[in-house]
């Protein structure tokens, strides 16, 4: 019988903290030795009745949503209480940045300005009842918006953004996980080199994948405004987008513009296109629209759009299908038994899941996207292990890997998988060491006789370094591909035990 498990939780009475400063005081607790869950977030009703699902006891809690949580499931009661140590000091060290002349953090919008009136851009992040109130302030302030917090409603979005066009100000999100402005990452970001391209953005992980992939290559970005996931759509009219590319067009630090977005409407997506007088690429995941797909530098996937930006800029190029890579994949074929026939993408972004799962089905089927078909024998599964359904009661997979290494190891576990694939997104704001904890859970899967295929987005400059991580993945036995897209087609090759198809497209990266 398992030993029981300690439930500590501390309340700070009318204390506020960011969605940012709570997913780190989570990852905080996550790294103390012996914590199997841990949470810190506001007192909302529905993170209540999550946190009451998790086993704790809050009836006799009497917290109100301005109270802050920090909560922990742990092995014994010292190691909660040196999780809920480590979260406190997360959460109330002062970082330099937010100190004004005064030497204090600044309390809300207007004591910010005050200390900082040159700043021209908000960056909020409150649960989403209170975000549209929160991001008129700073309109109204005369600040761009970086809106992070999700849960803002299709007309307070156009509201908002409506707004900002008339005031000239851009706002970026809601559900803005990554913007780089001027070289100045915000929410989750990679450290990339500066340089020519400027990229609207309309998906936050899809952001990072390009301008890694640009890095790779030797190019750098300018800045990438992400205008959020609903900004394409014919509902909020790509107000955002419009505004961002005439942004990029007054730039002359940007010679060449990048359109990424998922779930776009066509004709906006054309016309946003036709707008550009600089040269402009776009990658528009899961387009179908034939004349769409038919304009000039328009693409299906973010290695594409790399490699077409390249060839705007006069990159030098080298190719992609090394000698080694192939003889990966043919080896890997060679080694595969004939019952393991499905193909598993487990995913902490849901643009590469997205694109991922895009790639495979002009191959494959049938392709689920919900875990319980995990045990369906006979369907091919990606997971976006980042979408509200998998993060309820939990921080994100970026940031939290344990969860997915869970996940990992039950794969090992099922004689009809093939091939497993995950991403690995490292940068600002994510884990500090991904791969120590689902490398081990990938050389299972490799010993159980299955493959697993990795693409890792980040670069060397990043915190966690993207060498450091592929070697640890190399050593578990991982193949590991050069951009996303390419992983979904080395994938798809070893199952259909058919090595052309991992080199099916042109692929140039550096």
């Amino acid at each position: 019988m398992a030993p029981a498990l300690n439930h500590h939780l501390t309340v700070h009475r009318g204390t506020y903290k960011d969605s940012v400063r709570q997913m780190a005081a989570t990852r905080a607790m996550l790294e103390a030795g012996g914590v199997e869950w841990a949470g810190v977030f506001m007192a909302t009703p529905a993170n209540l009745r999550q946190l009451e699902a998790e086993g704790f006891a809050v009836a006799d809690l009497d917290a109100r949503a301005n109270d802050l949580i920090l909560a922990v499931r742990a092995e014994d009661g010292p190691g909660a209480q040196r999780a809920l140590t480590r979260a406190e000091a997360s959460l109330f060290a002062v970082n330099q940045q937010e100190v004004g002349a005064s030497g204090t953090a600044a309390k809300d919008l207007r004591t910010a300005l005050r200390e900082d009136p040159a700043a021209n851009v908000a960056l909020i992040s409150v649960p989403g009842p209170y975000a549209a109130l929160e991001a008129h302030k700073a309109l109204s302030a005369g600040l761009h918006v970086v809106l992070f917090s999700d849960g803002v409603s299709l007309a307070e979005e156009r509201q908002l953004k409506e707004r900002g066009q008339a005031l000239g100000l851009i706002v970026m999100g809601p559900s803005a996980g990554t913007a780089q402005l001027r070289g100045v990452g915000l929410g989750f970001a990679n450290h990339v080199r500066s340089g020519p391209v400027g990229i609207v953005a309309a998906s936050g992980t899809g952001t990072q994948e390009l301008m890694c992939l640009l890095d790779q290559m030797g190019i750098g970005t300018s800045s990438a405004i992400g205008v959020g996931g609903n900004d394409l759509t014919a509902e909020i009219g790509g107000l955002s987008a419009a505004m961002a590319l005439d942004a990029f067009e007054d730039d002359e630090a940007t010679t060449a513009i990048a359109l990424v977005s998922k779930h776009a409407d066509p004709d906006l997506a054309a016309s946003l296109l036709d707008r550009a007088r600089k040269p402009i690429v776009a990658v528009l995941l899961g387009m179908q629209d034939t004349p769409l797909l038919s304009h000039d530098r328009v693409y299906t996937t973010f290695e594409q759009a790399a490699v077409a930006l390249a060839d705007l800029l006069g990159a030098a190029l080298s190719e992609l299908a090394d000698g080694e890579l192939m003889a990966q994949v043919e080896g890997a074929i060679t080694r595969l038994s004939d019952h393991r026939t499905r193909l598993v993408g487990l995913f902490s972004g849901g643009t590469l899941c997205e694109e991922a799962a895009f790639i495979a089905s002009r191959y494959l089927t049938p392709i689920e996207h919900r875990q319980a078909e995990l045990s369906d024998r006979q369907a091919h599964v990606f997971l976006d292990l980042g979408d509200e359904e998998h993060t309820r009661g939990r921080p994100h997979p970026m940031i939290d890997v344990a969860a997915r290494s869970a996940l990992l190891l039950e794969q090992a576990r099922d004689r009809s998988v093939a091939v497993v694939l995950f991403d690995v997104v490292i940068g600002e704001g994510a884990h500090p060491d991904p791969a120590s904890i689902l490398a081990p859970a990938a050389a299972r899967i490799v010993e159980s006789g299955a493959m697993v295929v990795v693409r890792i987005v980040g670069t060397p400059a990043d915190p966690q370094d993207v060498m450091k991580q592929r070697r640890q993945l190399e050593l578990a036995g991982c193949i590991i591909a050069p951009s996303n897209a390419r992983a979904a087609y080395i994938a798809t090759a070893i199952v259909l035990r058919n090595p052309a198809v991992a080199f099916q497209t042109r692929a140039a990266i550096s």
